[in-house]
């Protein structure tokens, strides 16, 4: 319809200019983006230099689990594990921009293992083409699963594969030394 001046009443100009304006700067609700409605906050920066030996007790940040802090000199390898990891080892791994998945069901969770496992299978390849993701599981987790990077920690107990999803956006992000090669398992 084409708007002409001599046929539309004067009065009805300023209200048709208003109600087109209104419009303007609306969202559509399926254009948000769907990573707002999870935070993974930075914790407290801490020391985060190498140690002498991976078995020390000083390893991390004094969080549970420890998303940075003291580690040692070596990385773990990337993929799954059937056993616990050291803290020592996947901090480390967190420190080079990896993404580090762990589990604590005594009686099994075959569905929440899946679900990292399938977030694991979505994060970047290093330069030797291995994901650079860790799965493992861990007896001293104060809940059933915790994803991580570097000073980030989602902690819960049943994963939401779209907050991993999420979380993996930042992968990289605020990592000391992000983007290097995973060892292969």
């Amino acid at each position: 319809m084409r708007y002409d001046a001599a046929v539309m009443p004067r009065p009805l100009l300023p209200l048709l200019t208003v109600l087109a304006l209104a419009g303007c700067g609306d969202t559509d609700p399926d254009d948000a983006d769907p990573c707002e409605r999870f935070s993974f906050p930075l914790s407290a920066p801490s020391p985060s230099h190498h140690l002498d030996t991976c078995s020390s007790e000083a390893c991390g940040n004094g969080e549970n689990p420890p998303n940075s802090g003291l580690h040692c000199g070596s990385v773990a390898p990337c993929g799954s594990a059937s056993e616990p990891v050291a803290p020592c080892l996947y901090v480390h791994n967190l420190e080079h921009g990896h993404a580090v998945f762990l589990y604590n069901c005594p009686d099994g969770c075959p569905d929440e293992v899946a679900k990292l496992e399938a977030a694991a299978a979505t994060a970047p390849r290093g330069g030797n083409a291995v994901r650079r993701a860790l799965v493992a599981p861990d007896p001293t987790l104060p809940r059933r699963v915790a994803a991580m990077l570097w000073r980030r920690t989602y902690l819960t107990d049943s994963a939401d594969p779209e907050a991993l999803r999420c979380l993996l956006r930042l992968q990289d992000v605020d990592a000391p030394e992000p983007r290097l090669t995973c060892p292969a398992p």
